[in-house]
């Protein structure tokens, strides 16, 4: 049981942390020396040494001082861009949602500007960093997805010479990234799929298997899927359409734990393939 003490104490940290963000804020908010001949950029420079700092709080209320305060400045765009940053590192489960709220804006704002590029591949890193693991919902990666291609589609071929510069920078990480959220996505259907193979209801695992390599080609874990799938069509009664997946499987892969027993099958198919041909 709490005693009326710890309630006490309890309530006067809550009472201190809170002063303590309102002094943080006002100090923020009147940071301002008077007869600043540039108080946009004082304001843009000290929130960006707080972001480079990690400061998430400090930086936030400068930049919001900014976007609020000066609507015309030729800072608020990157401003915008970091207060934004400010939530994406956070990296709570409401600065996200605020995170994701203000790279879109900048999107639907500015979607030219040389730092657009910047905002869309921010925007998957949001939903990137709520990827849930294959076993759970892959809504979250989903997005991931569709925010990262987006990028590639949009700007692999810009002419815009400023945003050419941004795009070579980020080009490599949202291939990674992108190629990541991918192989979560198909390994989360893969292991239906396998459930189903396990389960021996071979037409669930063959839409499955099939939808994976139709979606995603690339998908880092093919092998088992060639296999899985091959298996199934054999199990089904389907061995003549089972062989050119093995085959593939050994075309593809130099190293996979599905080699041996793919070869195995190659030879075991084509054997009774003969036989039933003559």
């Amino acid at each position: 049981m709490v005693s009326t003490y710890s309630r006490v104490v309890c309530a006067a940290l809550v009472a201190a942390a809170a002063l303590a963000a309102a002094g943080c804020a006002s100090h923020a908010r009147s940071a301002v020396p008077p007869g600043t001949a540039q108080p946009d950029k004082f304001l843009f420079d000290r929130g960006t040494e707080a972001l480079n700092g990690r400061k998430w709080f400090t930086a936030r209320e400068f930049f919001k001082q900014l976007v609020e305060t000066y609507t015309q400045s030729p800072y608020r765009p990157d401003a915008k861009l970091g207060l934004a940053d400010t939530y994406l590192g956070e990296n709570t489960a409401e600065s996200l949602v605020l995170a994701q709220n203000e790279y879109t804006e900048f999107l639907s704002f500015y979607p030219t500007t040389k730092r657009a590029p910047y905002a869309q591949y921010k925007l998957g890193m949001v939903h990137f960093k709520q990827m849930r693991s294959p076993q759970r919902d892959q809504t979250e990666t989903r997005e991931a997805v569709r925010a990262l291609q987006t990028f590639v589609d949009r700007y692999q071929n810009t002419t815009d010479l400023e945003q050419r510069k941004v795009v070579d920078e980020l080009m490599p990480e949202v291939k990674t990234k992108l190629r990541e959220a991918r192989d979560r996505v198909s390994e989360s259907d893969y292991e239906v799929g396998y459930y189903y193979y396990r389960a021996r209801w071979y037409a669930g695992a063959i839409d499955r298997f099939q939808s994976i390599l139709k979606d995603d080609p690339q998908f880092t874990r093919r092998d088992a899927v060639y296999f899985y799938l091959a298996e199934s069509y054999e199990k089904g009664t389907l061995a003549a359409s089972a062989l050119p997946l093995y085959e593939k499987l050994v075309a593809e892969f130099e190293k996979s734990e599905y080699l041996e027993k793919a070869r195995a099958r190659i030879t075991e198919l084509k054997a009774k393939l003969a036989a039933q041909t003559k």
